[in-house]
């Protein structure tokens, strides 16, 4: 065993260096070595005994033997050069050679020396190259035709004895042997390389973890790894067929035909993220909710040993990365928003703070000299007075912003109680009528004689209906009507402000709440305010567990709807602000003959 694998490794040395990195090349030139080695020594091995047989050796019987040797020749060739098929070429024209030359000298056509012309295109198939086998067809045509025309020429020798005969035969047999294992043992080698070939692959394709597809044009699955199950939660078998795309979200089938037919079409990689049904599901309250995956999948054309086409997709979970990904655009848009909210709360608090202050600085400075105090007592009793109401609108600014603060932080506590409706929705028309009765505005109420006390933060709900009349009150223009009014909605009350003013343009209705943001209109500017009045609202309602509605239509007025559970204390949470629902197709604010009761800013009757 020794001597034959030191034998190996000799004849595995005089192969050229250029091959010598490719396995299954270098094995087919060590195999051409050792069969020419193993011919060359048989044909040494059989002239003493057809010599022995034969007698004094003919011309025929030399050129013949040295035309067997010349396979020989193509083994120093092969190392040099390390080209096969010229080895080959070398090969099969000694034998060739050696056959017309043992045919022509041996009894022609009848000679046992045609076995050997046999082995020629034999041999030349097994080389694998079209064109050699070709070339040894002709070659093997012209040998015939020259031994043919020989014997219609009667140019023939006397045939060997049987014995000689049967060395020919043996010789041939044994090349032809060689030959066929040498063909067993290249097919064995491509089996094994083969099979080395696709374990790797399945074993890179298994460690890399990702779900690996064969499919046809259509995009049908033909063939899936294992990676699906631990992946997705799918079998193998719930992605043959149309599997693979009844399980892609109806909006993506698109993006994957496209990719699918990108790849058949094109020898580029083509990518497209689409998003799969798993296996998976998800508990919610009332039922089952499928799981859906984000999935890059990378198409590429491929052909089978059939030349048939097909698609090979890697399809690659990245539901994290694009998780992920959300979540930095939305810290994004975030930072965005704060800083254009940082922006807006410095233009617009600057202005609600300059004003007030001005008026505080410069009245206080007049009744602080004597030489600029005014001498009437009621004009300084009306400064006196200026002075107050900018305290008080200064006050009320800040404590927006605070409130705001608390509301945003979490820190806003419910103090849940038991209280009237009527007489909150009374106390707070009675502190905006002054002020509406100077605007010229109609200050409505509309509320059942009888209606269930609600339980909730009394403090809280008088500033969400403050902070809306008072938006109302501040775009309705004089002699303009606003209404306020609750209705039992089952076990929640709806509250409503409704007016006639200005209302808001539709391209403004999606930003409603937003801090510091204001509707733009062609009264722009004109009307104080920070801008925090529903943001403060929205936030309220949503501690409370409650819903917010608005419906609009530039210049035909506004109403705004808060829904409250009954007992708050059951659906009081930390959300900081609810969603406003905007009704759409708005034709107009509710009017005063809208509503079953419509009473004024008088006392009730």
């Amino acid at each position: 065993m020794a001597f034959w694998t030191g034998l190996r490794d000799t004849i595995a040395g005089w192969v050229h260096v250029s091959v010598r990195p490719q396995p299954m090349e270098c094995d087919s030139h060590v195999r051409f070595i050792e069969m020419r080695l193993a011919v060359t020594l048989l044909i040494l091995v059989l002239i003493p005994p057809y010599l022995a047989l034969r007698g004094a050796p003919a011309a025929w019987d030399v050129l013949a033997f040295l035309c067997a040797l010349v396979p020989a020749v193509a083994i120093p060739v092969l190392s040099g050069t390390g080209r096969l098929d010229i080895a080959h070429a070398i090969s099969i024209s000694g034998l060739a050679a050696a056959s017309l030359a043992l045919s022509l000298g041996l009894g022609g056509m009848s000679s046992a020396a045609m076995a050997w012309l046999v082995l020629v295109p034999f041999e030349a198939a097994l080389a694998g190259s079209v064109l050699l086998l070709v070339a040894a067809l002709a070659l093997t045509s012209a040998v015939l035709a020259i031994v043919a025309l020989n014997s219609m020429a009667g140019g023939l020798t006397a045939l060997p004895s049987p014995l000689a005969q049967s060395i020919f035969l043996a010789g041939a047999l044994a090349y032809g042997a060689a030959l066929a294992y040498g063909a067993i043992r290249a097919a064995r080698a491509r089996d094994i390389h083969s099979q080395a070939g696709r374990l790797q692959s399945d074993t890179l394709i298994e460690t890399l973890g990702e779900l690996v597809l064969q499919q046809d044009r259509s995009g049908a699955v033909l063939n899936a790894n294992r990676a699906s199950e631990p992946l997705f939660g799918l079998r193998a078998s719930d992605l043959i067929g149309r599997g693979l795309f009844e399980r892609i979200l109806v909006q993506d089938r698109p993006a994957f035909l496209k990719a699918v037919a990108d790849a058949c079409d094109r020898p580029q990689t083509a990518v497209a993220v689409i998003r799969l049904r798993t296996g998976l599901t998800r508990e919610t309250a009332s039922y089952e909710e499928p799981v859906f995956a984000w999935v890059e999948i990378r198409a590429r054309r491929m052909e089978t040993a059939e030349g048939e086409l097909r698609v090979l997709s890697v399809l690659r979970d990245i539901t994290r990365e694009h998780t992920a990904e959300a979540a930095r655009e939305e810290a994004r848009e975030d930072a965005q928003r704060t800083q254009a909210w940082k922006d807006r709360f410095l233009a617009n608090v600057s202005h609600e703070l300059r004003t007030p202050l001005n008026a505080i600085i410069g009245f206080s400075e007049m009744l602080g000299n004597e030489q600029l105090m005014p001498k009437d007592e009621a004009k300084r009793r009306e400064y006196a007075g200026i002075i107050n109401s900018s305290g008080q609108h200064l006050l009320s600014v800040v404590n927006s912003i605070l409130d705001m603060s608390k509301i945003e932080a979490g820190r806003f506590d419910i103090l849940a109680e038991a209280f009237e409706v009527g007489p909150l929705i009374d106390s707070c028309c009675d502190i905006l009528s002054l002020k509406a009765e100077q605007a010229g505005v109609q200050l409505l109420r509309d509320y059942p004689a009888r209606i269930e006390e609600l339980v909730a933060d009394k403090r809280a709900c008088r500033q969400i209906l403050l902070n809306l009349l008072s938006n109302a009150l501040k775009f309705t223009p004089r002699d303009g009507r606003i209404t306020i009014g609750v209705r039992p909605e089952g076990n929640m009350l709806a509250f409503f402000v409704a007016d006639t003013g200005i209302g808001i343009p539709e391209a403004d209705l999606p930003r409603l709440g937003d801090a510091f943001f204001q509707a733009s209109s062609k009264y722009d500017r004109t009307h104080e305010g920070t801008g925090l009045g529903l943001s403060v609202v929205r936030g309220l309602v949503g501690l409370h567990g409650g819903s917010m509605s608005i419906a609009s239509r530039e210049g035909e007025g506004t109403c705004v709807s808060v829904r409250l559970p009954l007992d708050c204390r059951s659906s009081a949470h930390k959300r900081t602000a609810v969603p406003i629902e905007i009704v759409p197709q708005r034709a107009a604010t509710p009017r005063t003959e809208d509503f079953s009761v419509a009473r004024t800013v008088k006392k009730i009757a």
